[in-house]
């Protein structure tokens, strides 16, 4: 009986240690999917913004949308600068909501 209970514990350490490295994978690949859907609604925010300022003035938005105008393009540009120092953006998500911004 004592020979069985070894292969026992030997088998319900190694699953055990399998299960969490399962779950913290599941959780890492969950945290990364919620960042990436973040990126995506800060991208899109800002591409609106852009196409609102792009407008021409003949279909210039109703006065009270234009008082409450976003942040200017100084900000936004600080904004994407930030979220690439801190590693939600890369280098060519940078570079092309840079280019987007400043209209290139």
């Amino acid at each position: 009986m004592f020979m069985r209970r070894r292969p026992l514990m030997r088998a319900a350490v190694v699953g055990g240690g399998a299960y969490i490295a399962g779950k913290h994978k599941a959780r890492k690949s969950d945290q990364r999917a919620a960042d990436e859907a973040n990126q995506d609604d800060r991208i899109s925010a800002l591409e609106q913004q852009q196409a609102q300022q792009a407008r021409p003035p003949d279909q210039a938005p109703p006065p009270q949308a234009a008082s409450a105008a976003g942040p200017s393009m100084a900000d936004q540009l600080q904004q994407i600068a930030t979220l690439h120092q801190q590693g939600a953006l890369s280098n060519e998500e940078f570079t092309a909501a840079k280019a987007k911004l400043l209209g290139g």
